[in-house]
């Protein structure tokens, strides 16, 4: 059984004991259940039923996974509740013996140097979205994908994501929302973001990551594009290659025929081409459906960055949790990659896209700088 089978069962056992159903686990890996009456009749299913959720079914169980019709049914239980959460997770915190040697594993930078210049404690607070994420063309395929920020910084959490999440719940309640543990009142945090804030995060760091998520997907369906696409021009340019061969031979009764074929066969070629595009076009949709919010004492260990003759500073934090460093931010798409240019107007941290050079002109500029258009064609 998947991870994410197992994480699914979980999640429906703990949530239908919530609504005061009676759960068993049977083997292989499913519920059975004793539902009350109207929670049955929200679910749809009989009062005692069966579920399965691995390849592998029990006996008379109903499949239950994430490319169904499952997740609106729990989604119609849950309402609003859990929507939103908050935890404090408050672990001890060890000391860091060599942050440099930490930093050389993280920190990738192309165009500049760096140097550690302290470590200090300090809480964080992370920002974790979840979300629905859902694919359309011929075929239909859908996902949960996992956003989190570490919002003194706008490092992203690729890495250890499904881990500090799993935790932030472990101490929280998805049902019901709210925060278990209060945090110190001593604890300094970073300021909450915005509204616009989280937009600007999100419209940027969510293409390429759905993008990734559906990689299989996609990739089977150019190679299914190609394929139809090839034996579409096969046939087509078969039937050119007649006519060409008819208007080759110069018959005076032919040649008017043949040339209406010829238009006739490409527009009939370019109608056919529309409509594989149609067919393999994808759509996606993506819903949130969850945040949680977790603060955490970190070990924030402090850079001083230098390109050319600017410097400044940042600050990445060591999560006890997972013992892992930040990644540096990109601070224009917030991409998952780690390789970082350091751009010379304001010294951003940008990936390497965010630094490209200009369609038009070839210059290459910083798009967290100039996030409109390049300074140069502008």
């Amino acid at each position: 059984m998947g991870e994410s089978s197992t994480r699914l069962r979980d999640f429906v056992a703990r949530l239908l004991e919530h609504e005061g159903a009676l759960i068993d686990f049977i083997e292989p890996h499913g519920l059975e259940v004793v539902a009350p009456e109207n929670l049955a009749a929200k679910l749809k299913i009989n009062e005692l039923a069966r579920f399965g959720f691995a390849a592998e079914l029990p006996e008379q169980a109903e499949r239950v996974g994430l490319e169904s019709d499952w997740l609106e049914r729990f989604g119609g239980i849950i309402g609003n509740r859990g929507r939103h959460g908050r935890c404090t997770l408050n672990l001890p915190l060890p000391s860091l013996s060599n942050a440099e040697r930490i930093v050389e594993h993280s920190v990738a930078l192309q165009n500049a140097v760096y140097r550690v210049t302290g470590v200090r404690q300090a809480w964080t607070r992370y920002l974790i979205f979840l979300f629905r994420v859902t694919a359309y063309s011929d075929e239909r395929r859908d996902g949960i994908l996992k956003l989190g920020f570490n919002t003194a910084n706008d490092s992203t959490l690729d890495s250890f994501v499904e881990q500090l999440f799993a935790a932030g719940l472990e101490r929280s309640s998805t049902i019901d929302g709210g925060e278990t543990t209060p945090t110190p009142p001593d604890a300094r945090l970073p300021a909450r973001w915005t509204r616009a804030q989280i937009e600007t995060r999100l419209k940027r760091a969510l293409p390429s990551r759905v993008e990734m998520h559906f990689d299989s997907f996609l990739g089977g369906m150019r190679r299914r594009l190609e394929r139809d696409s090839a034996r579409l021009y096969d046939y087509y340019n078969g039937l050119r290659n007649e006519s060409l061969a008819n208007l080759r031979k110069e018959k005076a009764d032919t040649i008017n025929r043949e040339r209406l074929r010829l238009e006739a066969i490409h527009r009939d070629y370019q109608s056919k081409v529309a409509d594989l595009g149609q067919k393999y076009a994808v759509r996606t949709e993506i819903e949130l459906i969850q945040t949680l919010e977790i603060t955490m004492p970190v070990q924030r260990v402090s850079l001083l960055i230098k390109r050319r003759k600017g410097e400044r500073t940042m600050t990445l934090d060591w999560n006890p949790l997972v013992r892992r460093l930040d990644t540096p931010p990109c601070e224009y798409a917030f991409t998952s990659d780690t390789t970082r240019l350091v751009c010379d107007d304001k010294l951003h941290l940008v990936s390497p896209a965010a630094h490209a050079a200009c369609a038009r002109c070839g210059k290459t500029y910083c798009r967290a700088c100039h996030e409109r258009r390049c300074p140069k064609c502008a």
